[in-house]
């Protein structure tokens, strides 16, 4: 079970217990579900009953008694508990499985995994400085509403500059509406679309203008150009473009992820995988809270840790066989993590319109 489904579990018990008139409230359009904070139980935890409490006339307590019995009989969820003040806490059953239907997810999605309609309801309409960070940065979220659903449009407060396109920067109007978008830091005096592209390329500008958060100072030097783990963008295509390796060297030796000979059972992951699949299966909630908060920059930092902890496995579980060793269960199921993380990392790279090339 991923955290898409939980929300939608969740969500589902909700609509359940309106109908059977054991909850009197108006069924919210979503459910938020986020991962345990350290110390806390379980897998993931929910504040929906607090969140009803109020509507329905009744303690949050007992809102979260009404919703668990529900919820703990679905499949996928092992045990739910009541924590503070009327928190729901999830842990997931068979946690292999589930690991296993977050892969076969990715798989099945491709680039597309983590987009969804949540935000189908909302129009958006991003108004922004003639100003190339926040032109950038309202093109991006642009990306990241779409994604999740919403329609809208960027406009500009006065015509853009002409070297935005190359940028992937598209304006559909100028104006001024009544709300437009604040809260993005200017880029000194000098940094122009232009100069940003001769000095840094477009993958290189637009990874310096989304990677910090708005109200801070984007990081424009030449440390972007460099070919290092130092450089954080490198760093992030490199992790997508070894993970294609591997699917190639695979394919040389004769196997793929998802072909197992018959009888051959599923291999458990290994431990040091955990991290990289937690940071896979929180990959739909980062873009949904990104479109959100208008924050690309959350997408950037997500990128970066999936990039570390995917070194960090392969270091450690290496997805092909060496030597005379034979290709078996346990390779394929690291190679399907290896693929799974390089998608995961291509995609987001894409909606924050940046390359991610296949070699080197």
């Amino acid at each position: 079970m991923t955290p898409a489904d939980l929300s939608r579990t969740v969500l589902h018990a909700v609509r359940r217990a309106v109908d059977e008139d054991a909850l009197r409230a108006p069924v919210p359009a979503r459910v938020r579900v986020e991962r345990t904070r350290p110390g806390g139980s379980g897998d993931y935890a929910c504040a929906v009953a607090l969140q009803l409490a109020g509507p329905a006339e009744l303690p949050a307590l007992e809102v979260a008694r009404i919703l668990r019995e529900r919820v703990a009989a679905e499949p996928g969820v092992g045990l739910v508990e009541i924590t503070g003040p009327g928190f729901l806490s999830f842990t997931l059953d068979a946690p292999a499985a589930s690991d296993r239907a977050v892969l076969a997810a990715v798989r099945e999605q491709g680039l597309a995994y983590g987009h969804g309609d949540t935000l189908r309801d909302e129009i958006h309409q991003l108004h922004h400085a003639r100003e190339v960070r926040a032109a950038v940065t309202a093109q991006a979220v642009f990306r990241l509403l779409v994604a999740q659903g919403a329609r809208g449009r960027t406009t500009c407060e006065q015509a853009p500059d002409p070297d935005w396109v190359r940028l992937g920067v598209t304006v559909n109007a100028y104006g001024t509406p009544p709300t437009p978008l604040t809260g993005i830091r200017p880029v000194p005096a000098g940094a122009t679309a232009g100069e940003l592209l001769e000095r840094l390329g477009p993958d290189g500008a637009r990874w310096g203008l989304l990677r910090a958060a708005g109200h801070d100072r984007a990081a424009l030097g030449p440390e972007l150009l460099v070919q290092g783990e130092a450089n954080p963008l490198f760093r992030v295509r490199y992790a997508h473009a070894r993970a294609r390796a591997l699917t190639r060297g695979a394919a040389a030796l004769g196997f793929t992820a998802e072909a197992a000979p018959d009888g051959e059972s599923p291999a458990p992951y290994d431990p040091t995988a955990r991290p990289l699949l937690d940071l896979i299966a929180d990959h739909p909630g980062v873009l949904l809270a990104g479109a959100r908060l208008r924050a690309p920059d959350r997408v950037a930092r997500q990128l970066e840790a999936v990039a570390h902890a995917f070194f960090d496995f392969h270091d450690s579980c290496l997805p092909l066989p060496a030597g005379d060793e034979k290709p078996s269960a346990a390779h394929r199921a690291r190679l399907a993590i290896a693929e799974a993380a390089g998608t995961v990392l291509a995609g987001g790279l894409s909606l924050l319109g940046i390359r991610a090339p296949e070699h080197l």
